[in-house]
């Protein structure tokens, strides 16, 4: 067996692949996995980088044989008079050794291997190539190994241009990358780079003034462009799905989405404005998801921070969509022969024992479908569904996409079986495109690190699933609702339909919408599931829901949906 070279050893690993994850504009949103940066030379780096990890992390390394003697004294005095381990004695070569050879076990036998090793390594290869290897292979925490990968990361330059505090910043990252990551604690990263300088005074490559120089009024401020909070929702969503699409790989992936930042951003933005003030009323959380009539996902908020709770309720969380279920039964209706000015009386009924309770409080009045649909007449929806039959609900479900369990009890028209926001939104894509079913989306193409496209999404429209003419009638009622119904809150200035849902004791609250270009669903709650104080589809939902689509639709034309005139 030969004696690896220096360029196996510094690009040899086990690892996760690296999953970078693209906008549909081609701009980076996430990274996941190892990214490793392309090997560097010590003499292409400026001289301050390879000085500051070494006063850091091994001042002797030019003098010791790969093991140093006066090291491992000056740890163990050090963690005996702290009375805890605090310092390891390991210098770069065993590092070196432990990282390309061994497993992280804390074992005598192995610390035996890892010292053998290093003298071995010391044997074979020359310090400079030694350290190389070390600055092209050590992580500095978010997934990055290797200076090059992590200036990049952190200040969006290579390694050979960081300047001399920026350098001190990535000498401090080896000893706790994610304490000392510039992106989650820029103060912390900052306090521990001027330790490093204090280090490299102390070590004789630096003079006091220019440490001094390089610390004043500086903080570790990082390249722009890291995610923000909530785009990890949808990041964590692509990467799952990736997986499922091409398995397991060994290589790095590129994978290019469906997700525009502009409307990523009104999402986040129209949350947060949204339910600023909405404690009061034990509103904990709200989620937001829109995607095109295809099934192109455009914008997905999970949740109101990914960094407090990474739980995806856009994806994730099944909920009762309440009255947001209603279009279901009307399009079954519609199939079944009744029509939007088909009366139905808005009376008190029992059926098998159960009465569902009517909240427009207009009870006894004759309405046509189109009203009771824009009042939200739990009474009128019951009697369709009666009237069509369970069965035939359950189907037009299925068809539209929805899987969940689902049995032909009295109560299945007002929404008591749980679905995803994902699917809820989809069911009614299938409304905004005319008809076609619908298969959300995030992901456009998948492409390995040599640019080998691994997959690619089938463009072909979705099979027809409702009638053109069923489709019709229904954006024609549904655009009642923003006009004289529960959803008015949330009307536009151009065509556009939708439907309020409302659980048992406030649980849930949903506004799902369209217009001919974009579908939305929008829901608030608590994760415990616990009432919230009145809030209904109407309130904070349909307002979340006009302030997204309002900023989604600046500067577009109106265009009519499909079926119905242009008149908004």
């Amino acid at each position: 067996m030969g004696i690896p070279r220096e360029a196996d050893l510094a690009s040899a690993s086990i690892r996760q692949p690296g999953i970078t994850i693209l906008a549909v504009d081609g701009r980076e949103i996430v990274r996941s996995g190892d990214i490793y940066g392309d090997p560097v030379e010590l003499s292409a780096l400026p001289p301050h980088l390879p000085q500051a990890v070494l006063a850091t992390e091994d001042r002797r390394f030019y003098q010791h044989f790969g093991i140093d003697p006066l090291g491992v004294l000056r740890a163990l005095v050090s963690n005996l008079r702290a009375g805890a381990i605090r310092q390891g004695g390991s210098t770069i070569t065993q590092q070196v050794a432990k990282n390309l050879f061994l497993k992280p076990d804390r074992t005598l036998r192995r610390k035996i291997q890892e010292a053998m090793l290093a003298i071995w390594l010391e044997a074979n290869f020359s310090k400079d190539q030694i350290l190389a290897i070390y600055l092209n292979r050590v992580y500095f925490g978010a997934g990055t190994y290797g200076v090059n990968a992590a200036a990049l990361r952190y200040f969006g330059k290579p390694a050979r241009d960081v300047d001399l505090f920026q350098a001190a910043v990535l000498a401090g990252l080896p000893k706790a990358p994610s304490r000392y990551n510039p992106r989650v604690a820029p103060e912390r990263a900052a306090k521990r780079a001027r330790i490093v300088l204090d280090n490299m005074v102390d070590a004789g490559w630096l003079s006091r003034a220019d440490a001094s120089a390089a610390k004043m009024d500086r903080v570790a401020t990082v390249a722009p462009g890291g995610p923000a909070a909530t785009t990890r929702y949808f990041g964590d969503w692509i990467i799952r799905r990736t997986r499922d699409l091409v398995g397991v790989v060994d290589g790095d992936l590129i994978v290019k989405t469906t997700l525009d930042r502009e409307l990523q951003t009104a999402a986040e933005g129209a949350i947060r404005k949204t339910l600023g003030s909405a404690k009061e009323r034990n509103v904990s959380q709200g989620a937001l998801v829109a995607l095109t009539p295809t099934g192109a996902v455009r914008a997905l908020a999970g949740g109101r921070d990914w960094h407090t709770s990474a739980f995806n309720r856009a994806t994730q969380a099944s909920r009762q969509p309440g009255s947001a279920f209603k279009p279901v039964v009307y399009l079954a209706a519609l199939e079944s022969g009744f029509h939007p000015s088909t009366k139905i009386q808005n009376v008190p009924l029992t059926v098998e024992g159960w009465t569902p309770d009517n909240g427009d409080g207009k009870q006894g009045e004759w309405m046509t479908m189109r009203e009771g649909l824009a009042r939200s007449s739990n009474s009128v929806a019951v009697v369709l569904a009666q009237r069509v039959g369970g069965n035939k609900v359950i189907d037009m479900a299925r068809r539209l996409g929805i899987t969940a369990p689902m049995d032909p009890v009295p109560s299945l028209p007002l929404g008591v079986y749980e679905t995803t926001m994902l699917e809820l939104a989809s069911a009614y894509a299938v409304m905004a495109n005319g008809g076609r079913e619908v298969q959300p989306y995030g992901i456009v193409s998948i492409t390995d690190g040599a640019g080998e496209e691994l997959y690619r999404r089938d463009r072909a429209p979705g099979a027809r699933v409702v009638g053109e003419d069923t489709v019709r009638d229904m954006n024609d009622m549904l655009g009642e609702v923003l006009v004289s119904g529960t959803g008015k809150r949330a009307r536009l200035k151009r065509p556009a339909a939708g439907k309020t849902g409302t659980t048992q004791d406030y649980r849930d609250a949903w506004f799902v919408g369209y217009t001919a270009s974009l579908v939305t669903a929008v829901w608030v709650g608590n994760d415990d599931g616990s009432p919230m104080k009145g809030v209904t589809g109407g309130s904070y939902p349909a307002a979340i829901w006009k302030r997204f689509m309002q900023a989604a639709h600046r500067g577009q034309p109106a265009r009519a949906l499909p079926g119905v005139g242009a008149g908004g």
